[in-house]
């Protein structure tokens, strides 16, 4: 049994989180608008997050792809919902950033709000994860978010970034501080997984919590 992170899993659970992610992961659709949406199968996962919080790379590190979501060091990269999937009941979404972006401010606005709109009206989203930053921990951009997460009743969970450029020390002070956040808040899930997208830290428990959700929902 393994208590990284925060967590304990078990070695099987483990295991079935490795073999969900080993599968050929691909993308398949991209949605500028809700119209645009593809229709609701199985059960989705958002990863939400600033800008530049570093989802398409965890994302990539979770599968194991170098290249499955395109990252880069401009905030605002990602402006669509992009889904990817397996050909099994999971299928991951990478969604835009908030808060800072180099890109018109009207744009950043429609992308915003579309996140809104798409975290109130998605029946099969069993998950979000709210990805944050080790180095700076919760921020005042995060608030919304949080707030439409609880509106709708979306069951979400805290995964902080790029741990592996903070002390240990440091890390357990900003989990504390999210933990504390997020105990006020009725649909947040208690567990924080802490990761890091460049050494792999912290991708096994998480591939196995993901795991876990599919376990408990079914599917």
């Amino acid at each position: 049994m393994t208590a990284a992170s925060g967590h304990a899993f078990t070695a099987a659970e483990l295991e079935t989180g490795r073999l969900l992610f080993a599968r050929g992961w691909d993308f398949f659709h991209a949605a500028a608008s809700l119209e645009s949406l593809p229709a609701m199968k199985g059960l989705e996962i958002a990863f939400a997050g600033r800008s530049n919080v570093g989802k398409s790379s965890l994302i990539n590190s979770l599968t194991g792809q170098k290249a499955l979501a395109r990252t880069s060091h401009t905030p605002g990269r990602t402006q669509e919902l992009i889904f990817f999937g397996a050909g099994g009941p999971l299928s991951i979404v990478d969604m835009p950033g908030y808060g800072y972006a180099q890109a018109p401010k009207a744009k950043v606005q429609e992308w915003t709000g579309l996140i809104h709109a798409f975290l109130r009206g998605r029946a099969n989203l069993a998950r979000v994860y709210l990805l944050i930053d080790a180095r700076h921990g919760l921020k005042s951009a995060d608030t919304a978010v949080l707030d439409t997460l609880d509106e709708s009743a979306v069951s979400y969970a805290a995964v902080l970034t790029k741990a592996d450029q903070v002390p240990a020390r440091a890390l357990e002070e900003v989990r504390d501080a999210v933990r504390a956040t997020l105990a006020k808040r009725p649909a947040s899930y208690p567990d924080i997984i802490a990761t890091s997208s460049r050494t792999g830290s912290g991708m096994p428990e998480l591939r196995a919590a993901i795991a876990r959700l599919l376990a408990e929902r079914g599917a």
